[in-house]
């Protein structure tokens, strides 16, 4: 299957860059843009030196010319929300299959966009395409027919993945419950602001996007899907002294009757064969240290008889889980291979 990206020069465009370059089913025939056009990719990428072809060359990001592009079967999009959308109209026009990393495409509601992202959506009408895809969540193959596949953004994937098996089995109460995650700077993206120098982020962690981070929006739209009512977290992320993973922290009050083996009961059940959730023993938590450089997210419980809670972590890379490899594992599921090809 021959596949193109769209926006390679964020550090999410770079990770699919990298993995797609290896897979050994999918060919990366075409990676694009703006700022980068005309040059090589391995001189840009040079860890990618003798991986990928020295004419494979960053070309100009115009969608009426990807959407022509005969050769080529599925394009990831690695831009940013609104921009995305610019892309996918003329792409899935032209029958093209497209995973989108961007948030435009993850939520249902267009009034939920609107408050979220300050602007109105930009492609409504493609909303009944599209289809949010966490992989290990998803109930049925019906999602694989959907030419318009929305990729989970970094934040969500660490607490969805520990937190809807436990709704959807009525495990946890869905009232108050309380989510801390640290991020990695690379979370950010590539942005040269004072925030982000390694001057400032060295040494240092601080609380941000309180009480509504964006990609809250997309956390409480699953969360009250899986729960068949509405569900309302309070969300608190925080940027960490590290270049990339994900640390999430999750207390949700116990239903009575419910213990710690309520919660591993049903992870095994809904994450049995699933190579890319692992379960951490008792007593142990997830650490971002273990997962960097791996498509694959750590979870872990706790029940605290003092509070009548459960504490729930999670541990993922930002850019694989997050992003770039969850973006594959569609892939390979759409395209019906193995779901750690090119991952593992």
């Amino acid at each position: 299957m021959n596949v193109g990206i769209v926006g390679a020069s964020g550090y999410s465009g770079e990770e699919l860059v990298k993995l797609l370059a290896r897979h050994p089913r999918a060919k990366l025939v075409s990676v694009t843009s703006r700022t980068l056009a005309g040059k090589p990719v391995a001189q840009v990428l040079p860890r990618l030196r003798g991986v990928v072809s020295p004419d494979l060359l960053f070309t100009p990001s115009e969608p009426a010319a990807l959407a022509a592009d005969a050769r080529i079967d599925i394009y990831f999009l690695a831009l940013p929300h609104g921009v995305a959308a610019e892309y996918a109209r003329p792409l899935i026009a032209a029958g093209k299959r497209v995973i989108d990393l961007s948030a435009d495409f993850r939520l249902s509601s267009t009034a939920t966009y609107l408050e979220y992202y300050k602007h109105e959506h930009p492609a409504p009408d493609l909303l009944s395409e599209a289809v949010y895809v966490l992989p290990e969540l998803m109930p049925d193959d019906a999602w694989k027919k959907k030419r318009l596949l929305a990729c989970p953004g970094c934040y969500p994937t660490s607490i969805l993945v520990p937190l809807v098996p436990l709704l959807r089995a009525g495990v946890i109460e869905t009232a108050n419950i309380v989510v801390n995650s640290f991020s990695g700077v690379s979370g950010a993206g590539k942005k040269a602001e004072d925030d982000y120098l390694f001057c400032e982020r060295a040494e240092s962690a601080k609380a941000y996007g309180i009480p509504k981070h964006r990609h809250l929006s997309e956390i409480e739209e699953q969360l009250s899907a899986a729960a068949g009512s509405q569900v309302i977290i309070q969300f608190n992320p925080h940027l960490a002294p590290m270049k990339r993973g994900i640390a999430t922290t999750i207390v949700a009050r116990a239903r009575p009757g419910t213990n710690t083996e309520s919660i591993y009961t049903t992870w095994r059940k809904a994450y049995a064969g699933q190579p890319f959730v692992q379960l951490l023993p008792l007593g142990q938590t997830p650490d971002t240290a273990h997962v960097t450089g791996t498509n694959r997210i750590d979870l872990a419980a706790a029940h605290d008889p003092r509070t009548g809670n459960f504490v729930l972590t999670s541990a993922e890379d930002n850019l694989l889980k997050g992003a770039s490899g969850q973006a594959v594992q569609i892939l390979n599921l759409v395209a019906g291979w193995p779901v750690t090809e090119g991952l593992v």
